[in-house]
Parts: structure tokens; sequence; C-alpha cells
């Protein structure tokens, strides 16, 4: 079958994206410039939103059976423990996945693609894109496959293929940012130091992480190549880094297994889109690595854009639907950027603010506060990415309770409840908390729009949601329209403007 979707880049974006579109039987070819899959990474953190997306996609339970969930946070400064955060089930109620884990990017890629080739779906690797332009319903695109050049035409072309994105080169846009003069070291190490959970270790010059991965006695760590070794030369080996990592981490390292610098922007492309051709993951926008974001935030967008493009074009939604993905996916990434910024040049940083910072808010004042079950729960919803929400978008409509159109649709679990189980489907469905009225009950088998009745229970007030409250789903989990009477004119409404159609 003839490939419909261009996809560029076989990073956690690009796969995901893939994932997305082979969930939806939409046909697509996916290329990468690199000869194979990348062996040296650098994310760590899966949070519990990309983890609800692969639980979508049935196999959420095999990535976190191989990673490691961070049950507690230490912080060092001096290397002297100063605060020990207890994050096990930290999300506690939140999300059937409560916690951060710990998974490295390389072994979560090598899931992802066999869960692609499980299905059919290969890779082209050796294969680059040199050139596209646009029709009005295509997308012309050349490509070298081994050397080999290449004629094709796609309805849409994506660019998941990084910080230095070709296609959002092509496409013109500016990224605007800067780079951060501090030059970043990641390693692989096998050490006999024990470490037991994750480690931040502050020290006069900056900070490093220390993540323990499930092979025995394996440590990834990330942290600053100090500046007295950038003064001397370039090129930096890990021979030269060693002393610091034990001065400064406190590591001891039998073996690399290997090891990499890099340094960090902070850039948001101007657009998303243009006409058919899109970008996402860090062909949109790069950050510094606090938090952990940089990943999900990609497979984020690929998750909405995927979707999207699948509605588009197997005519189950009006193409106008397309728009929504730079307007929802923008304002998220600008504010993330601006985010981690200030965290980052907080961290880093050399005037009276950044010391305090480091040496009293992070050791001190920051473990006491998260030790509050409410603030608890807001960094874990502010972290996970499941505060993320689209009220703002012209997907999104109405309210009940305390939850809006564009939310992510809160999760309920217990006394043989688990409204996240039928999202599995990926595809539009109505939920509603109570007893459904009979005239949305004939709407439902009328549109062939799947229908989940959950019997009301209290624990669902404590989500924010009312008895008898209805919901429109969208294939991502966002709810669509929220409404409190199950007013079906809304809902025919909402269901003419957009075309919504269910195969």
């Amino acid at each position: 079958m003839q490939p419909q979707v261009l996809i560029v880049g076989a990073g956690p974006t690009g796969l995901a994206l893939a994932l997305g579109l082979e969930k939806q039987g939409v046909p697509f070819r996916i290329i990468d410039k690199n000869k194979g899959p990348g062996e040296a990474s650098r994310a760590m953190a899966v949070h519990a939103r990309t983890l609800e997306f692969y639980r979508q996609f049935g196999f959420a339970d095999e990535i976190v059976q191989l990673g490691i969930p961070v049950q507690q946070v230490q912080i060092y400064k001096d290397n002297k423990q100063r605060a020990k955060m207890n994050f096990g089930h930290i999300g506690k109620g939140l999300s059937p996945f409560p916690f951060v884990l710990s998974f490295p990017q390389d072994e979560h890629e090598r899931i992802l693609i066999n869960q692609l080739k499980a299905k059919g779906v290969c890779i082209e690797w050796d294969t680059k894109l040199i050139s596209f332009h646009q029709e009005e319903d295509r997308v012309h695109v050349i490509t070298t496959k081994q050397g080999i050049e290449e004629k094709n035409h796609y309805a849409y072309l994506c660019g998941c293929d990084g910080a230095h994105s070709s296609v959002r080169k092509g496409l013109g846009f500016d990224f605007a940012g800067g780079t951060y003069k501090q030059v970043f070291y990641v390693a692989d190490v096998l050490s006999e130091t024990p470490i037991d959970g994750l480690q931040l270790k502050l020290f006069k010059d900056g900070f490093g992480l220390i993540f323990p991965i499930r092979t025995s006695n394996s440590l990834r760590l990330i942290s600053l190549v100090p500046q007295a070794l950038l003064d001397k030369k370039s090129e930096i080996n890990f021979t030269e880094i060693v002393p610091y990592i034990e001065a400064n981490l406190g590591v001891h390292t039998n073996k690399v297994n290997w090891f990499s610098t890099y340094k960090v922007h902070h850039r948001v492309s101007e657009h998303f889109r243009k006409g058919r051709v899109f970008i996402a993951g860090d062909a949109g926008h790069v950050h510094s690595p606090v938090g952990g974001q940089g990943m999900n935030t990609g497979i984020g967008d690929a998750i909405n854009l995927s979707w999207k493009l699948a509605a588009v074009l197997k005519e189950k939604a009006k193409e106008e639907i397309l728009d929504s993905y730079e307007d929802e996916r923008m304002d998220f990434a600008k504010n993330l950027v601006a985010t981690t910024d200030r965290m980052f040049s907080g961290i880093v940083g050399k005037g009276f603010s950044a010391k305090m910072l480091r040496e009293v808010l992070i050791p001190y004042v920051v473990p006491k506060v998260t030790g509050v079950s409410s603030i608890r729960r807001k960094l874990f919803k502010s972290v996970s990415q499941i505060r993320i929400h689209y009220r703002n978008s012209m997907l999104s409509t109405g309210m009940t309770g305390a939850i809006h159109g564009g939310d992510r649709l809160p999760w309920i679990y217990g006394q043989g409840i688990d409204n996240f189980k039928p999202l599995q489907t990926f595809d539009w469905q109505f939920h509603v908390y109570g007893e459904v009225k009979g005239d949305l009950r004939e709407l439902a088998k009328t549109t062939t729009i799947p229908l989940h009745e959950f019997p009301w229970k209290e624990s669902m007030r404590e989500a924010g949601i009312n008895p008898g409250s209805m919901f429109l789903i969208r294939p991502d989990g966002y709810v669509a329209l929220a409404d409190s009477g199950q007013d079906i004119k809304k809902v025919k409404a909402y269901l003419d403007g957009l075309k919504v159609v269910q195969s």
C-alpha cells in the first residue's frame, strides 16, 4: 500500500508517531539518516503521561518491568547528604503509573522499534532526506538510500529529525533561542559505589545526576564538564573526566561502556506546521535536561499529531483539525523551555539568587515542602505531564464539575472500574459517570461511537467529576466535550462541526 505519511527521524518522537499511525491503519514510511539505532543516549526519565500513551498501545508494562521506578531522590551538597525525598508512588490515585521511571533512551528506542517490527514495520536506516516541496494535495520528496536517489510523494511529511532538523530548515522556520555555554557529559559506567535511587549532587561549579540502571553495578552519570578542562582543550575523553567524577559525584568507576559530551540549547521553532509538513520533538523545541521533560514532550507531540493525521486521512474528521496541532503543543513547548531555562540558569549561575538556590532552597527547603501531600500531588502532576491541557483549543468545549474540555481524562480506578482501559482502542468514545440518558444511548448507536457507562462512586467527585457527567473523549485520552446534562444537541453540533465519524 502506498505510504501516505513520510516520517523523517527514528528517535523516540518518530517511533511514537509511527506507532500511532500503525495503530490506526495509516500506511507510512519512516526513515533515518543514521546507520542504525542510537547506542549512546541522554534521556533517562519516562513519565506517567508517556506510559499512559503506551498503555493505549499495549506495551507499557513491558517498559515498566525493564526500567526502575524512582523510589527516592537523595540531594547531596559537596558530597554530604542533605536530604532524602520519598518519591515512591508519589502520584498514587492520579495515574496507573504513579512514579517516575528510570529507563535509558537507547533501550527505550529498542522497545519501540521491536513493537513496530512485530507489526511488520521496518525502519529504513541510512536513508537521508535531500529536499521536498509542497503542492496543494501532496508533498514531493527526494531522498537518498545508501547513496541511491529516490523521488516519491506523500500526503504529509513529518520532521522528527532532531535539533538540527533538515525538515525545519527546509521550511525556513526561525529556531529562536540560544545555546548554554556549559558542556555536559553523559556516561554509562560500571561501579561498585552503592547507589540507591536517583542522586542529585550539588557542588561549587555545578551539579550532577546519578541514575542506577537495571544491569548489575551499572550507573548513568550526567554532569557538567569542568570549565578548567574546557579551557585547556575542546575534545574531552573519559579518562580526563574521571578525577572530577570521583571528586564531585563520589563515584569510583571500574569501566566505562560509553561516554559523550554535548551542548544544550534552549530554542522553540516559530511554527510547528506549514501546509502539509509538520515538525515534532527536538525539531520544534529543545531545552535543558532539568526535569527530564524533553523526550516525553516529543512523544506527546507525536501522539497528538498521529491521531489527527489519521482522522483526516481516513476521512473521520475535517482537515481543519490539523490546525489544532500547533495551537495545542506550541504553548506548552514555550512554557517548558522558559521554565527549564530559569531552573538551569539558577543552578549553574554565579549570583546571590543562584547561590541561595543551590545552598538553601534545593538541599533544605524543597525536601521539606515536598513532604506535604498537596504539594507532592502538584509536583507529580507537573513533572509527569498529566497536568497538560488544551482548554483553549478549537477541539475543546464545555465543562462539568472541575473538568473542562481539553483536560486529560482523570483516572478513576477501584471497585471494578478502570476508566482508562477503554482508551486502548485509540478512538473517539463517550464516557458517562452515573446513569446514561436514553437519547445519548441512542445517539451512540447511531454514530457507532462506543459508550462507556461507569456506575457513580463518590471517589469520582474527588477527581472533579459530578454525577451524570458526560465526556466525549478524543483518541489521545483528552476530553473534547464535557457536559453535565448529556445534552445531545451539543454533542451533535460538535460532531457535525468537526465532521467526526466513527469507522
